[in-house]
């Protein structure tokens, strides 16, 4: 995702994670239709396929031994959570980085208290 981009998802106020490299992980939608959404299984930030996954158990971003996955515990790189367009926490199993943490398994659950149905 180049600086434009990124901006522009911040002016619009868009839920999403954001890699500890700056690669854009997806849409915190539970639309599982939407092709940007971590719900949609078949796209390329949901599948337990595509490298730019959090659900790829072998990939950079959801193995539990790479420092930019949410899934390791040991991480200080996890991926951050942007809530309308706010930095808002990181998603991480590492409960020491703060008191704000959403844990990886928590993640669903989160996003339908945050009603982001979109």
């Amino acid at each position: 995702m180049n600086t434009e981009d990124f901006q522009q998802k911040i002016n619009n106020r868009e839920s999403f994670l954001l890699a500890g490299d700056n690669q854009y992980l997806g849409k915190l939608s539970l639309n599982r239709y939407d092709s940007e959404s971590i719900s949609n299984e078949y796209g390329i930030y949901g599948s337990k396929y595509a490298s730019t996954s959090i659900f790829n158990t072998y990939g950079i971003y959801g193995s539990k031994y790479s420092s930019l996955s949410p899934n390791n515990p040991y991480t200080n790189t996890p991926p951050i959570i942007f809530l309308h367009g706010q930095r808002f926490s990181y998603l991480t199993k590492n409960k020491y980085l703060g008191t704000t943490t959403i844990d990886p398994e928590e993640l669903v659950h989160w996003m339908q208290q945050k009603s982001l149905n979109y």
